[in-house]
């Protein structure tokens, strides 16, 4: 399969889910998000201001502030630089909301959580076709834990990315949650998400 064959089965199968259960959704890939970063404790982590079909992961901003240093995208170019999330936030290209811009150097970020549309049998990401986190991650000294979240699972045991792809530690979905080399699953979640894999 094609990796754009596979970014356009995503979105379908996206566009499908997100018409029930949203909310629902989003709660669960919240919650799963939330503990892995309770078991890792990072003293900082990169996070993102969500579009309309990405998990919102804003609650999490309120949790966790005051003892982890919270950082988001603020796009430069064809990438982004990380600026600390402080309001007021402002609507900018794609309409994500962004932190003003600051001046200072790259923090090194413990845990990083990345939107996706699907992710490959080497735990690649199919982004949404702009490259910006490849380029970021090209500019970090160290590799973050990674964790992909999505709101409908669209996974692919064939390899479809590039070499250049980032790749994650987790994928986690309100099906269930994939770890780099093994299966993790959450058996406190019902089966109201199940899709069609």
């Amino acid at each position: 399969m094609e990796k754009r064959v596979f970014r356009k089965l995503c979105r379908e199968r996206l566009e499908k889910a997100l018409k029930n259960g949203r909310v629902y959704r989003n709660r669960i890939v919240l919650r799963r998000v939330e503990n892995i970063i309770k078991k890792y404790n990072p003293k900082a982590v990169l996070l993102y201001m969500p579009m309309s079909h990405e998990p919102d992961l804003r609650p999490l901003f309120r949790r966790l502030a005051g003892r982890t240093k919270i950082y988001i995208p603020f796009m430069e170019g064809e990438s982004f630089k990380l600026v600390q999330y402080r309001l007021p936030l402002r609507r900018k290209r794609f309409g994500i909301l962004e932190s003003n811009n600051s001046h200072f150097y790259l923090p090194k970020i413990d845990l990083a959580v990345v939107p996706v549309l699907g992710v490959d049998g080497k735990m690649g990401r199919i982004g949404f076709g702009k490259g910006m986190y490849d380029r970021f991650y090209a500019s970090l000294d160290s590799r973050p834990i990674t964790l992909f979240v999505q709101l409908c699972k669209c996974y692919t045991k064939e390899i479809v990315t590039d070499s250049f792809d980032i790749e994650a530690d987790f994928y986690i979905t309100p099906e269930d949650i994939i770890v780099r080399g093994k299966r993790y699953v959450d058996r406190t979640v019902d089966r109201r998400c199940r899709s069609n894999r």
